[in-house]
């Protein structure tokens, strides 16, 4: 073939017996006569050219046969290559898929469970409402008990009481005090019976408008949220709101409890709670359960806070719990805000930290609800 003939061009003669072309004087008769013998025998060079140019023709074919079988394997694992990247890509959109919708469940938990937190407060100081009012009512009714029996003992039939028997008195001081003769206790147990009855005027539905400053600060916050107290938006409410309402008697002390609820690693506990035994508890705790260790104040402290993992409590009054609870509850919806819980618009977000706001403008003033 034409492909073996250029290969055999290219490539060196073989390896054989190399014979001179022009044989010797002495020799040729000898090959004469070798030539005569042999009769029609082949001539071994071109026996031995036919032999290789067979072999590489062979080589050739199974060369091919095995570029094919190398481009068939080939082929397959690019096929395979294919359907395993088509793979991924379809168990990457899956991920995708469920971080996104447990991001979303998230989110709408956490609303959710700031919805019944407010919604629980809200009945709380409805309950709580009621609750004074009924005391109220029975204070008021058992008052007005004490002035009846009080009455009634006083009136015997040997001493009747002429204030409840108007026909034993005399005409002039019956006709002087009729319609105006009642007993003084029961004059004020009725008139006040009157106006506790009386109902109570309808109050007001609270009006609300947003400030214009606060509100471009709050949303160049949002934008961009951080804990940094140098935006203009934390700056204002550390200077108006958190500084003062964690700005205790104890200076050192107050730093500490500053610092801790910036980095959210303060623990406040109840005191009925601890399981310390009364010797390490006495070493470890600061105040004590009659005396506040922020205010330095005797005060009945019915709870404790711990700064980190240091160990060490210190007893706190009411007031001072309300203040570090309305601070905390500030930081700890900014962080939510912060890390993307909150899916609200701009607005009601805006509005729930002005009430954050309000608590600890409250807390900082005194006012605290009455379970603290």
């Amino acid at each position: 073939s034409q492909v073996s003939f250029e290969e055999e061009s290219q490539n060196p003669p073989a390896v054989g017996h190399w014979k001179p072309l022009m044989p010797s004087k002495g020799n040729k008769e000898e090959s004469e006569s070798g030539c005569q013998d042999a009769g029609g025998v082949h001539d071994p060079q071109s026996m031995e050219q036919l032999n290789v140019s067979r072999l590489r023709s062979s080589s050739v074919e199974i060369r091919e046969k095995g570029s094919e079988f190398l481009r068939d394997e080939l082929h397959k694992a690019q096929k395979e290559l294919k359907l395993k990247d088509k793979e991924c890509e379809r168990l990457s959109k899956v991920r995708e898929q469920l971080e996104q919708e447990l991001e979303e469940l998230t989110a709408s938990l956490f609303e959710e469970a700031h919805k019944m937190v407010r919604e629980a407060n809200t009945k709380q100081a409805a309950a709580e409402k009621q609750l004074r009012e009924a005391r109220g009512k029975i204070d008021m009714l058992q008052a007005e008990v004490t002035a009846l029996k009080t009455l009634v003992i006083t009136s015997t039939p040997s001493s009747p009481n002429r204030e409840l028997h108007p026909q034993l008195q005399s005409p002039s001081k019956a006709g002087f005090r009729k319609g105006h003769g009642r007993n003084k206790s029961t004059s004020s147990a009725v008139v006040s019976a009157a106006s506790h009855n009386v109902a109570p005027e309808p109050v007001s539905r609270e009006c609300k408008e947003v400030d214009s400053i606060l509100f471009a600060e709050f949303q160049a916050w949002k934008e961009s949220p951080t804990l940094d107290k140098s935006c203009s938006f934390l700056d204002r409410i550390y200077r108006e709101d958190v500084g003062p309402c964690l700005d205790f008697t104890k200076q050192e002390l107050s730093e500490l409890v500053r610092v801790a609820v910036e980095q959210n690693t303060l623990t406040i506990e109840p005191v009925a709670s601890q399981t310390l035994p009364v010797g390490k508890v006495a070493a470890e705790e600061c105040g004590g359960p009659k005396k506040c260790a922020l205010s330095g104040l005797p005060r009945t402290c019915k709870h404790r806070i711990m700064l980190g993992d240091s160990g060490s409590y210190y007893y706190i009054s009411p007031s001072c719990r309300a203040r570090i609870t309305a601070v905390c509850n500030f930081f700890t919806y900014i962080r939510y805000i912060q890390q993307g819980l909150v899916r609200q618009d701009v607005e009601l977000m805006y509005w729930e930290v002005m009430r954050l706001r309000r608590e600890m403008s409250l807390a900082k003033l005194g006012f605290y609800p009455s379970e603290m």
